[in-house]
């Protein structure tokens, strides 16, 4: 992953159930190699009655999905893009190698 997608960036699902699907990254784990997409990759666990939720039923919760599946959308497109580093005004910055638009964050 090396940090090319962090929390709050907009990405596109490559492959799997939900191929082409597009969400903002709640939660990035770079130990892990994983994301968690919201809209995305959403399972569902039945719950028993608790003193917490007496209600009890089914719970639907995005699990986390591999960094791989994921690539950042394009600023411009919205297509899904790979990312370069560079260097402008003497700050590491994303870039979009499709478009070669600045990824904010």
């Amino acid at each position: 992953m090396a940090n090319k997608i962090k929390k709050g960036d907009t990405v596109v699902v490559l492959s799997g159930k939900d191929k082409g699907k597009t969400g903002e990254v709640t939660q990035a784990l770079p130990k892990d190699g994983k994301v968690v997409v919201a809209g995305v990759n959403v399972i569902t666990r039945h719950r028993k009655p608790t003193q917490q939720n007496p209600q009890g039923g089914l719970e639907r919760k995005e699990a986390p999905l591999f960094a791989s599946k994921v690539a950042l959308a394009d600023p411009k497109t919205g297509k899904p893009t790979r990312v370069r580093f560079e260097t402008k005004d003497g700050k590491k910055v994303r870039v979009a190698v499709k478009s070669g638009e600045t990824i904010n964050g």
